[in-house]
């Protein structure tokens, strides 16, 4: 059974299941359905708990053995089995079969993994699980869902903000919902319910913005140079390799030209996106970004990634003091900007 996270509270209330599993790389929201469970469990007097972590050392006979043995005191145990990986390997995978087909009526059992990749979501594990428990997958909180999240977490706390508030909220918190979700009880603990103004906002919030390679080329295939310039920003101050980030880049770049080149020889775009196993939120961008970019200005970033990659190596004369980073965003801004 799938079950959208915000119905867990509703469906905890008339009923417990004896599996659940939640999958979902929002740390934040899977800790939260998590709490949920644990206490709709403890409420139905499953005080007993034991909590495994899949490690390379982990014998599956464990979770086996936790399944039939019989509480020290009579009561009803919740089993916890964590995943991090999210791969649970061959006889993991054999071993979580063979557990939802016989689970006790004295136990519940509640598995969380991160986000299941393509290949990993067809695995005949992850059937068994979604046929067997109430199956709760998390989508992580994209940055244009990110100020109507942060507005609907204000409200459960009585307060309210314009938008312009709410997007400075989230420009300095993107990628980091744990952080998002601090800000948000400070203002709750510095003002009282009703509408917050910019100036409180402001004053509250720290910038702790958590930014990745990925999110950056996302900015770029969107077209905000804005957010690309305070992402590229981001990643330099926190230090971030700069041949990774020229990599995530240039391979956006590779990947557009290839799609292009192909469009130009009458070819679909839905059949080159399957070829290129390119899916999800990616897909999405790609079409507007075709619309943006022409070839010629694809194969002139892809030699100005060449040109970067030379300068990282230290192969190219510098122009000028800290010109990689610089160089990195005029590429990045070349595509963005079409």
């Amino acid at each position: 059974m799938q079950l959208r996270a915000d119905a867990l509270e509703g469906h905890l209330a008339k009923t417990l299941a004896p599996l659940y599993v939640i999958t979902s790389d929002e740390h934040l929201l899977a800790l939260e359905a998590a709490d949920k469970i644990r206490r709709a469990a403890r409420a139905q007097g499953y005080s007993e708990r034991d909590v495994l972590t899949v490690e390379r050392s982990f014998k599956w006979g464990e979770l086996l053995a936790a399944n039939q043995e019989l509480s020290l005191f009579g009561d009803k145990k919740l089993i916890e089995l964590r995943i991090p990986t999210g791969k649970p390997g061959k006889d993991g995978g054999a071993a979580l079969q063979a557990y939802v087909k016989n689970l006790s009526p004295d136990n519940l059992t509640l598995i969380t993994l991160p986000k299941l990749d393509w290949q990993t979501a067809k695995a005949a594990w992850v059937a068994a699980l979604q046929s067997a428990a109430v199956y709760i997958e998390i989508p992580n909180v994209e940055r244009a869902q990110l100020p109507n999240w942060i507005s609907l977490r204000l409200s459960m706390q009585g307060q309210s903000a314009d938008r312009q508030s709410l997007d400075f909220i989230a420009d300095r918190v993107e990628g980091n919902l744990l952080a998002a979700h601090q800000e948000i009880q400070k203002l709750g603990l510095l003002h009282e319910p009703g509408k917050l103004t910019y100036e409180q906002v402001h004053d509250a919030v720290l910038n702790v913005a958590r930014y990745d390679v990925f999110k950056l080329s996302e900015a770029m295939l969107l077209g905000d140079p804005a957010r690309l310039v305070r992402m590229l920003e981001g990643l330099k101050g926190e230090g971030e390799a700069l041949p990774l980030v020229l990599w995530a880049v240039s391979e956006e770049i590779r990947t557009l030209l290839k799609l292009k080149a192909g469009m130009a020889q009458g070819r679909p775009l839905a059949a080159l996106l399957k070829e290129y196993r390119i899916w999800g939120p990616r897909e999405r961008m790609m079409e507007p970004a075709l619309r943006r970019v022409s070839l010629a200005t694809l194969e002139e970033a892809l030699r100005q990634a060449s040109q970067v990659d030379r300068m990282v190596k230290g192969l190219r004369a510098k122009a000028y003091a800290g010109d990689q980073w610089d160089a990195m965003l005029q590429l990045a801004l070349k595509v963005a900007r079409g």
